[in-house]
């Protein structure tokens, strides 16, 4: 059974703090207020750092969040070059097969549902590598809470696909992902912050252990760094 998540709070905190440290950087002064805030806010606890699958078997890692409207995020990574993902309905369930099979392009190919709190991913972002089989994606969950500014909080989990295969707790066919998830949230970070409309800050030792591996069984490693984005 899924334990409840409990990151928002740390999440907010970071995100107001990350948007004061970006009005002192912006008024040229120094930034040592922001370096002794993030002190005190890596001293809260938090729970759960893992999606899920509906059975509840532990899916990929959480490693960005968000802080921001949904319109924010939407136009963010438009204008970072991510695209949204298809809905998964019986004719892109069909598209992304044949595409996969034939090694044919599919920009917009469906991924997965994976939950957190219960609920599957409010949206889902890619960027296709030619081969509906290889691409970078990142699924967003919206969380209950706000921050200081009462902006949502979204939290998500950015891997990069690299081959159609088994899964290796289900036997049903599956993207595996590469092992390195932190090159693709760092990917996903530069990209974001190449748009010049956003605030990165980072939360350390956020994922409790340093590997492990997935629903489908595929391995991960990790610094086990959360980014946080907060939108201008």
């Amino acid at each position: 059974m899924r334990r409840p998540l409990r990151i928002s709070i740390r999440i907010a905190l970071l995100c107001a703090f990350a948007s004061a440290s970006m009005s002192v950087c912006l008024a040229g002064e120094s930034s040592s207020v922001w370096r002794s805030a993030k002190s005190h806010i890596h001293t809260l606890e938090l729970a759960e750092t893992r999606s899920f699958t509906a059975s509840g078997i532990p899916g990929d890692p959480l490693n960005i969040a968000f802080c921001g409207s949904a319109e924010d995020l939407l136009t963010l990574m438009s204008r970072a070059g991510w695209g949204p993902a298809d809905a998964i309905t019986w004719r892109s369930a069909l598209h992304i097969a044949v595409a996969s099979l034939r090694h044919r392009s599919y920009p917009d190919a469906p991924v997965s549902s994976l939950y957190v709190n219960g609920r599957k991913q409010d949206f889902a972002f890619e960027q296709e590598l030619g081969d509906a089989t290889r691409r970078h994606h990142v699924r967003f969950w919206k969380l209950d809470q706000y921050d200081a500014q009462g902006r949502p909080l979204w939290v998500g989990a950015a891997t990069h696909d690299i081959g159609i295969g088994v899964s290796h707790t289900n036997g049903h066919p599956t993207h595996h992902i590469a092992a390195d998830i932190d090159a693709e949230r760092d990917k996903l970070v530069g990209d974001v912050q190449a748009t010049g409309r956003v605030a990165i800050a980072w939360i350390d030792n956020f994922q409790p252990e340093s590997e492990g591996r997935n629903a489908a069984g595929d391995r991960f490693v990790t610094d086990r760094r959360l980014a946080v984005v907060s939108a201008r």
